[in-house]
């Protein structure tokens, strides 16, 4: 086992913290997709599973905006309200999702998982598909 093999999983607690400072190789070990992202709203972590899964490569993606121009799909109350909300309230956001992903792809059933802390720098919405 590497030292970087992270040990916790999608449903662990204090996910948003650890992201924060995950090195890439970590990153790109755990099993399901982590998108991160700024305040403004710029990606700035892609991990390799969800390279791999939305095809989608990390260079194109790096710095575009999560919900404009990489997931459309997000960009709605469920979503890109609950991060807004949070961070007007500042908040902790922590909440798990059943969704639907459409966007270049057929729909397919995921578990989404919103991760903000007004303590931190990004943000986080965690992908995990069956």
């Amino acid at each position: 086992m590497s030292l970087a093999t992270p040990t916790f999983d999608f449903d662990s607690p204090g996910l948003c913290d650890r992201l924060q400072d995950l090195p890439t190789d970590a990153l790109d070990a755990l099993p399901f997709g982590v998108i991160g992202f700024d305040a403004s709203g710029s990606i700035v972590r892609y991990n390799r599973y969800e390279v791999d899964a939305a095809m989608f490569e990390r260079d194109a993606v790096i710095g575009q905006h999560v919900f404009v121009e990489l997931a459309p799909c997000f960009n709605n109350y469920l979503i890109a309200g609950r991060f807004d909300e949070a961070a007007e309230q500042q908040q902790v956001l922590d909440e798990s999702l059943p969704y639907v992903l459409s966007f270049r792809m057929r729909p397919t059933r995921v578990r989404l998982r919103l991760l903000a802390d007004p303590a931190l720098a990004w943000r986080f919405v965690l992908v995990l598909r069956s």
